[in-house]
């Protein structure tokens, strides 16, 4: 299991004097994680308390004005050849440039991130300096895709790691020597603990209060959460994983199965529906299955039902025991301990999170 803050107790480093952090500009930064981690992160000292303050700035290959992925100039304040020495070092979340373009329809969009391109050896200055840093025992975090940068150095090799679930084979691809979690949320590992990732998106927030409790202190950590209206995500990114079955895998027999099973997966006794249909053996059927989608038929049909039961959670008012019948559980209690194995939330709970607020309606 990999290495996280919710699986360990944390390990707090109390400083006097402020802790320095660099903060990460490159072209393929996103404005959003890049100006939220600084704001964040800047803000200890404002609560006026004897807490361990953070002096943080913005730096990359050159100073001056940078155009980030987002289409927004933000100003690099230093230069890393000026820097000999940080605490710690955030690469914040970039964007991948889709290899498919014009995807119209969510299928179409996850399929476009997860073919995202990452070119290597496009930053080798930063690579070494980030090198050099943690040489002389800086911290090293990644927020959400941040960690294919971290991931040039080798630093993650033969470790754990996480990184969005939209860009995980893309990742995988690349860097097959790392250990990747997409569902964790935050992912520490290193011998000093000193590599730190989070996963998709806006678990940046996590990575935030996880550094401000390691060296300010849980308390500070709790109160900058309220001023900013931040939530630990403690139930990981399960819940946001939105179930694709693998298509690309060149087996037509199976294609065949999986596109039955995208309309039919409610039907009972599926798996034999499925083997009646394909004319093939029952063994010689299943270790194809798994061989091309990763899955046995019986969890990939699981995976079709839970993520139905998400949509119907999200946006109708059915009960959890009607939901169930129509994914195809007779079994209400059986479908809300898949259910909570699956996502990590029970349904009402998964309910009260996702669904479409009245306001919105």
């Amino acid at each position: 299991m990999p290495e996280s803050f919710q699986q360990q107790p944390l390990q707090q480093h109390f400083h006097q004097q402020p802790i320095h952090i660099s903060l990460v500009a490159l072209p393929d930064a996103v404005v959003s994680t890049l100006a939220g981690i600084y704001d964040v992160m800047n803000s200890v000292a404002m609560l006026g308390t004897s807490a361990t303050a953070f002096q943080i700035e913005i730096v990359g290959e050159q100073t001056g004005l940078l155009m980030l992925a987002s289409g927004v100039p933000f100003t690099v304040q230093r230069a890393i050849s000026d820097i000999s020495q940080t605490d710690i070092v955030i690469v914040p979340s970039i964007l991948l440039q889709p290899a498919k373009a014009g995807a119209d329809n969510l299928g179409e969009r996850n399929t476009a991130m997860e073919n995202g391109e990452w070119k290597l050896n496009r930053y080798p200055q930063l690579v070494q300096w980030l090198g050099r840093m943690h040489e002389r025992g800086a911290i090293i975090c990644s927020a959400c895709s941040g960690v294919f940068l971290l991931a040039e150095t080798g630093f993650f090799n033969g470790r754990e790691a996480t990184v969005h679930f939209g860009y995980a084979n893309a990742f995988a691809a690349i860097f097959p020597e790392v250990n990747i979690h997409p569902e964790q949320l935050l992912v520490i590992s290193g011998a000093r603990e000193e590599l730190i990732c989070s996963g998709a998106s806006m678990s940046w927030h996590d990575l935030v209060l996880y550094l401000i409790a390691r060296f300010a202190g849980a308390t500070v950590a709790q109160e900058i959460a309220r001023m900013f209206a931040l939530q630990w995500h403690q139930e990981g990114l399960a819940p946001y994983i939105v179930f694709s079955g693998k298509q690309d895998h060149g087996d037509a027999e199976i294609k065949t199965a999986q596109d039955w099973l995208a309309i039919n997966f409610s039907t009972a006794n599926a798996v034999d529906e499925l083997i009646r249909q394909s004319r093939l053996a029952e063994r010689t059927f299943k270790r194809r299955f798994v061989s091309a989608t990763g899955l046995a038929p019986i969890a990939y049909i699981q995976r079709l039902r839970i993520e139905d039961a998400k949509r119907r959670l999200e946006r109708t008012e059915a009960s959890i025991d009607e939901i169930s019948w129509r994914v195809g559980y007779e079994d209400a209690a059986f479908f809300r301990r898949l259910f909570k194995r699956t996502t990590g939330m029970i349904p009402g709970a998964y309910r009260k999170r996702f669904c479409i607020p009245g306001f919105v309606r």
